[in-house]
């Protein structure tokens, strides 16, 4: 999987989408994060009673963001999907935010998306990213970061055309790493 993985592109220029991988279910109380290091999916940490991921939360490959993680993403469907599962992905937007550990604050957007085709069930392939998902989101990741001592601030709401511009930046870090890592 780590060398699938890897190899896995942000864009998927057949389908004129974005790849996503999963990485934790949507209801889920626990998360999972990959490691690079050992190809496997990690337990990272369980939430407390009462509190679970709103959608599916997962990463674009080939991306880095300036947290040094590649590019988080929730994918916006009814179904908990697989911690490894590949997504096709239509972008619909990006909460702006920032985040402060250690006081250190850094940028941590989180693209948001849409299962493209067949994989999106018919009730959510118009949804828009209405101010109550946006207000829910905002919460959970306050709220998420809170209890591990960090601060979360949202700065605003991208549009489909400024992800998509954010997962371009992404791709750009990415491949300056990888080359730096070569020499």
């Amino acid at each position: 999987m780590k060398k699938a993985i890897k190899r896995l592109k942000a864009f998927d220029a057949e389908e004129h989408c974005l790849n996503a991988i999963i990485e934790t279910p949507k209801g889920s109380r626990v998360k999972y994060s990959f490691s690079p290091k050992t190809g496997l999916f990690e337990l990272k940490k369980a939430l407390p009673e009462g509190m679970s991921f709103p959608f599916n939360f997962g990463f674009i490959p080939s991306t880095k963001g300036d947290d040094g993680d590649p590019l988080d993403i929730l994918i916006l469907n009814e179904e908990p999907l697989l911690p490894g599962c590949l997504v096709k992905v239509r972008l619909a937007g990006a909460m702006k935010a920032e985040q402060r550990e250690d006081g250190k604050t850094m940028r941590n957007d989180r693209l948001l998306g849409f299962a493209i085709g067949k994989q999106t069930p018919t009730s959510l392939e118009s949804v828009k990213l209405d101010d109550k998902t946006m207000r829910e989101l905002d919460y959970f990741f306050k709220s998420y970061n809170k209890l591990e001592g960090k601060k979360f601030k949202v700065l605003g709401q991208a549009t489909p055309k400024q992800a998509l511009q954010m997962v371009k930046k992404g791709e750009k870090n990415h491949a300056k790493e990888q080359e730096s890592d070569s020499e």
